[in-house]
């Protein structure tokens, strides 16, 4: 079975965004400005140019706060994420690394390091690494997600589901776009769509949310899947199959 190829938006774990107001302008800062502020100002204002998309800017100040504080993790991780934002990814991945090494639980450098890696499409590396993330805390939805689109990248479909599973019952918005939830797949072909909306669509069978598993097999139905008479074989849609909704989507089998 050939594997399945993605594009993604990746959502790493943001810190530091408290009180700062999104796309506001932020005025450069000379470089003797910024020496001589404060570590707490600096990451204050590496978090501002951040949120206003001067990464450079936030580069700087993160960079001269890590001067001033070497063994602060968090302003390794907000480093990462600047470069990384920047577009330098080997970079990024090298804050983030010393960030796990100033802190070896840091579960959100950790997760970070595994985002790189699956920009990079090493997702072996990247599955490695949000398996240490869901390990330091299994509770975090984002991690789930990003494990799944992990294993889903590599075909792995039934450990995708489960992690895309734990992630719902964690966060029941977990896989919304619009939420920071770790990596959203978007599927390069209709074909490869439209089968994963299908398996998206057994999760939420699973979970008992009847109406999001609808939604997901109309979509997969709108993409052409070809299996979509599997529903009525398949034991995660079970319940689902007393839904009338359902012989609209995919009509029943025939009685020979």
């Amino acid at each position: 079975m050939k594997t399945l190829i993605m594009t993604v938006a990746i959502l790493v774990i943001v810190l530091g965004f408290a009180g700062i107001t999104f796309g506001q302008t932020v005025p450069p800062q000379s470089a003797a400005n910024l020496n001589a502020m404060t570590v707490a100002e600096l990451e204050k204002a590496g978090d501002a140019a951040r949120a206003a998309k001067d990464y450079e800017q936030a580069i700087d100040c993160f960079e001269i706060a890590i001067g001033k504080d070497k063994k602060n993790a968090v302003l390794y991780n907000k480093l990462g994420l600047s470069q990384l934002k920047a577009g330098n990814n080997d970079a990024a991945r090298a804050s983030f690394e010393k960030a796990m090494k100033r802190n070896s639980k840091y579960a959100d450098a950790v997760n970070n390091v595994g985002a790189v890696y699956f920009v990079q499409r090493n997702l072996g590396q990247a599955t490695r690494y949000f398996k240490k993330a869901v390990a330091l805390e299994e509770s975090r939805p984002a991690f789930h997600v990003n494990l799944g689109a992990a294993w889903f990248g590599q075909n792995k479909l039934e450990r995708a589901m489960a992690e895309y599973r734990r992630a719902l019952q964690l966060d029941p918005d977990a896989l919304a776009r619009n939420v920071n939830a770790g990596v959203a797949a978007q599927i390069s072909t209709s074909e490869e769509r439209a089968r994963y909306d299908y398996m998206m669509a057994k999760i939420y069978a699973k979970l008992g949310n009847t109406e999001e598993c609808l939604r997901c097999l109309r979509k997969a139905k709108e993409g052409g899947y070809r299996n979509l008479a599997n529903v009525y074989k398949d034991e995660e849609f079970l319940q689902i199959r007393q839904d009338q909704r359902l012989a609209e989507i995919a009509p029943p089998p025939v009685a020979h």
